[in-house]
């Protein structure tokens, strides 16, 4: 009788996580779909991102049709969202907007004078100190702009096709932060 129930223990709960679609990726548990104002989006892929040997974050990716190319993820003008999820605490908020400033300059060539008081405005969102297990969302609506979470709470957002185009181009474009990260968000590894 115990297996008996065992299995149905089992089965529920195998069926509520097929149903909820969630995936765990380097021990970070994501949604299979996020619900934004603009329809729901999907989980596309997600990774690990690492530096000098060190675990960072885990990063997923949500769109509303799914792709496993860069410039289309970039340029699309439709909802949708990178997750980031902190695993260590290398990342500050000091380094974090650091990096931030290095990707948006790696994104656009090096010229980054057109969007200049958009990316100070951006980067000024992350005032407060970051902890392990913080959650990011940076999630994109079109008409509203790029919004902004940080454990669920709005903490801004950047109006700007162009904005997110640069913004999402620090992980997907020809020159990304991390290029295994890029493939695994995109769904290639």
């Amino acid at each position: 009788m115990k297996t008996f129930y065992l299995f149905i223990l089992t089965f529920l709960f195998v069926g509520v996580s097929e149903t909820w679609g969630q995936r765990t990726v380097a021990g970070k548990t994501f949604d299979g779909k996020m619900v934004t104002s603009k329809g729901m989006i999907y989980f596309n892929g997600a990774g690990l991102r690492e530096k000098y040997g060190f675990d960072l974050y885990v990063s997923a990716l949500y769109l509303k049709n799914q792709t496993v190319e860069g410039p289309k993820v970039i340029h699309r003008d439709e909802a949708m969202a990178i997750s980031i999820i902190l695993v260590s605490n290398k990342v500050t908020r000091d380094r974090f907007v650091e990096s931030v400033e290095k990707g948006f300059k790696k994104s656009m060539n090096g010229d980054v004078s057109s969007l200049r008081s958009k990316i100070d405005d951006f980067k000024a969102y992350f005032s407060d100190a970051f902890n392990i297990d913080d959650k990011i969302d940076i999630i994109y609506l079109p008409g509203v702009g790029t919004q902004v979470k940080k454990n669920g709470k709005i903490i801004g957002t950047m109006e700007g096709l162009e904005f997110k185009k640069a913004l999402f181009g620090i992980w997907f474009g020809t020159n990304p932060a991390d290029a295994n990260l890029k493939e695994a968000m995109l769904g290639k590894l």
